[in-house]
């Protein structure tokens, strides 16, 4: 057993916890915490594949900038954790089979995967390579991208500053 395959074994782990975690908690800061646990391993497991640029635009995007905005989120929408139900104990079950029969589905499709062996040049400018095919290939994709996320940042404005018109006319 090399240790390679212990630290993968070791992210992969956290990144499964953070998800169980993130399901089963029922405070939403406490849900978001457990996610960042998540996007922190699979980041973890970007560097093991020597996709070093992947691995930091995951922490910087989505350890920080998302999980930040659904903290914002959570805090502008002033989310009550009292109004969710409680689980019941069937629920849990029922949860706890599901990720079970997932991980079995998972382990069994990826067991009887045969791979071929292509000539790859993985570690040479991974960087590079990235910049070139979004801005040579993929160029229209990635404006659309920050159009949708344009609008979606004026719709959480207007939505915020709705609510805020909504409890001004209460009092």
């Amino acid at each position: 057993m090399s240790g390679e395959f212990l630290i993968f074994m070791l992210l992969a782990l956290i990144a499964i916890v953070g998800g169980v975690m993130m399901i089963n908690l029922t405070k939403v800061v406490h849900m978001v915490v457990a996610l960042v646990f998540t996007f922190i391993s699979v980041a973890g497991v970007y560097v093991m594949l020597s996709a070093e640029f992947i691995a930091v635009v995951q922490i910087l995007i989505y350890s920080g900038a998302i999980t930040i905005m659904m903290l914002f989120g959570i805090m502008l929408t002033r989310h009550n954790d009292n109004s969710e139900p409680k689980a019941g104990r069937i629920r849990k079950i029922l949860i706890f089979l599901s990720i079970l029969g997932f991980g079995l589905v998972f382990y069994l499709g990826i067991y009887n995967v045969e791979f071929t062996q292509e000539a790859t040049t993985l570690h040479e400018n991974n960087t590079e390579q990235i910049g070139l095919a979004i801005y040579s290939k993929y160029v229209i994709p990635f404006e659309l991208t920050s159009v949708i996320l344009l609008v979606a940042l004026i719709g959480a404005i207007i939505l915020a500053k709705r609510d805020d018109r909504e409890e001004a006319d209460k009092e």
